[in-house]
């Protein structure tokens, strides 16, 4: 379990009073020759320029820094809708501007070089509203404007899987120090995490080169699923570190010849990996936690959070689901959730809240997977929670036992999510209603592309049988 996401102040690091000479001196003071530029896209793909040090550094004061609109509209197979209405026909350029508290070392690569984060703007210095670090800013500036400062923890499962070079071959276990695959499923194991020590030895190395915050290892019930836990801070930063801790992971195991996934739903046999998210509010002046009374009591604030979280999750599904495998994970035989229920410290529901000092209360939204853009996630989840709170929802009464013997009320499959959240007035009205239909036409397309594929079921039940 993550540890308490609210026992410090939520905001982020206060801005250099020059962002380019403090860039400079980054660069300079590590001998950097190059710079990595990173735009998540919407399915949270690092997109971007490589550019030398010189050029980064001119870029800054002249706007050279540019990249084509039309990546935010990018599929994941590099591809683009054939029609969209939310960006320009022209296919114009942005400008990137470089996130000073996000320039890290890169600590994989020989030559000395850095990875910065960017947010993109247009000519006029308007900012581009289809970008998912954008959105999660949107949502933010509500929860400022009425003095509530969120505070997050994500909670990150993936698994180490052996190299698979042709995809028509099913996902495979790899092989660990002992020579042999898991084959059996070891939750909480502390020897099969061991079998993966030196690949988990270079990931803390690396996290620690960047400054990625992340607390506790463990084994979940996967054959070597790995779960990570975040400490909890501000939703952008963390955002941020789960982007660079994702390329981390990636480059260390293939450093020992095998791959790190991130799929929800990876292998038939297996369960799902997901991205579970505590949350709390905090009181902005004060720092205290708005979610529990002084008597340790719910406040009407918290159980609105939690209405709102049921009320609007389902319409946001694309957010938390947003690939075709995503709802392969959302099985009732599994542990992820299948309805939006909530209960105090009962992982069989949506939404759980963990026994807790009243200082830490808060609420663990457990229907996101680990493939899920981390700042949509965040965005999407906190933007349910204010809608809640803003329209003073009540929830339904806590759930004891198991939430699976009751009804599925999640969308089964992509293309239901997509119309839930595009015809969501309320949720268009704090993401943005560019951001809603650009995500229909990107997801549409790639469901779309899904569909023209011919599966292996397909052809072992179908060919020679109908």
């Amino acid at each position: 379990m993550a540890t308490s996401p609210v026992s410090k102040k939520g905001g982020r690091p206060e801005p250099p009073d020059n962002p380019v000479e403090s860039m400079e001196s980054f660069i300079k003071e590590r001998r950097i020759t190059e710079v990595e530029c990173l735009v998540p896209d919407m399915n949270g793909i690092a997109r971007g320029k490589i550019l030398p040090d010189e050029k980064f550094l001119k870029g800054l004061t002249q706007r050279g820094l540019r990249l084509p609109e039309s990546v935010f509209i990018q599929t994941v197979t590099g591809d683009s809708p054939e029609y969209d209405d939310v960006t320009d026909d022209a296919e114009i350029d942005v400008y990137l501007v470089p996130d000073p508290a996000t320039i890290r070392v890169v600590p994989w690569h020989e030559e000395p070089t850095a990875q910065v984060i960017c947010d993109c703007v247009f000519a006029d210095g308007s900012p581009v509203e289809i970008s998912s670090r954008h959105v999660l800013r949107r949502v933010l500036k509500l929860y400022e404007e009425r003095g509530w400062d969120p505070i997050v923890a994500p909670e990150l499962e993936l698994f180490l899987v052996k190299k698979n070079i042709d995809p028509d071959y099913p996902l495979e276990p790899p092989v660990g120090r002992s020579g042999r695959p898991e084959t059996g499923r070891q939750a909480y194991g502390i020897d099969s995490v061991n079998e993966f020590d030196p690949i988990f030895e270079d990931v803390y190395d690396f996290c620690e080169a960047m400054g990625v915050d992340v607390d506790t290892l463990s084994h979940e019930s996967g054959a070597a699923q790995i779960e990570i836990n975040f400490n909890h801070g501000a939703p952008l930063e963390l955002a941020d570190q789960v982007l660079l801790f994702k390329r981390a992971v990636r480059e260390a195991a293939m450093r020992h010849d095998i791959y790190a996934t991130f799929m929800a739903k990876p292998m038939q046999s297996e369960p799902g990996s997901a991205m579970h998210l505590h949350q709390s509010v905090l009181d902005s002046n004060t720092g205290r936690n708005l979610f529990a009374a002084e008597d340790g009591a719910d406040t009407p604030l918290f159980r609105s959070f939690i209405a709102g979280l049921q009320k609007y999750v389902p319409a946001a599904m694309p957010l938390f689901a947003p690939n075709v495998n995503s709802y392969r994970r959302l099985d009732p035989e599994s542990d992820a959730p299948i309805n939006v229920h909530w209960g105090i410290d009962n992982r069989t529901t949506g939404f759980r809240v963990p026994l807790s000092e009243s200082e830490n209360r808060r609420v663990e939204n457990r229907v996101a997977g680990a493939d899920a853009n981390p700042y949509l996630m965040i965005a999407g989840s906190l933007a349910c929670g204010y809608i809640g709170m803003n329209q003073e929802m009540d929830p339904s009464n806590p759930i004891e036992g198991s939430a699976k013997r009751l009804k599925f009320s999640l969308p089964r499959h992509l293309w239901d999510g997509l119309e839930k959240l595009r015809s969501s007035k309320p949720l268009r009205e704090v993401l943005g209603s560019s951001f809603v239909d650009a995500v229909w036409y990107v997801k549409m397309a790639e469901y779309d592309a899904y569909h023209q594929v011919i599966s292996s079921w397909e052809r072992e039940n179908l060919l020679l049988n109908v």
